[in-house]
């Protein structure tokens, strides 16, 4: 009798924890896609403040070379993040991150 109720509390257990462990899974996946989407939002923005700031008008104006240099940092801090859960990055995301890190690059 002892040994079918360790039994049963044995399968309940691991059933349990099978769930558990489904439940995180799916959640590590959603945390790590919105990362990769919040990194390509802030890729887009630095690329526009940058083409912003080569305007003839705004040119070597502080407060966008200040907000140039704080997006870099708050981008740094998501590519730690990002590290983190590169392990589900989507191909076609990885593409369109680099292609508007290149583009920056061409127009600085």
């Amino acid at each position: 009798m002892i040994i079918i109720t360790v039994a049963l509390v044995s399968v309940l257990l691991n059933l349990f924890l099978v769930w558990y462990v489904i439940r995180m899974v799916r959640k590590f996946l959603y945390i790590s896609e919105n990362f990769s989407d919040l990194f390509l939002t802030f890729k887009s923005f630095e690329a526009f403040v940058k083409s912003i700031y080569q305007m003839e008008i705004l040119y070597g104006e502080p407060v966008i070379q200040d907000l140039i240099g704080r997006t870099k940092i708050v981008i740094e801090e998501i590519e730690v993040f990002r590290d983190v859960f590169e392990y589900t990055l989507d191909e076609e995301l990885e593409e369109e991150i680099n292609d508007i890190a290149k583009e920056a690059e061409e127009e600085h």
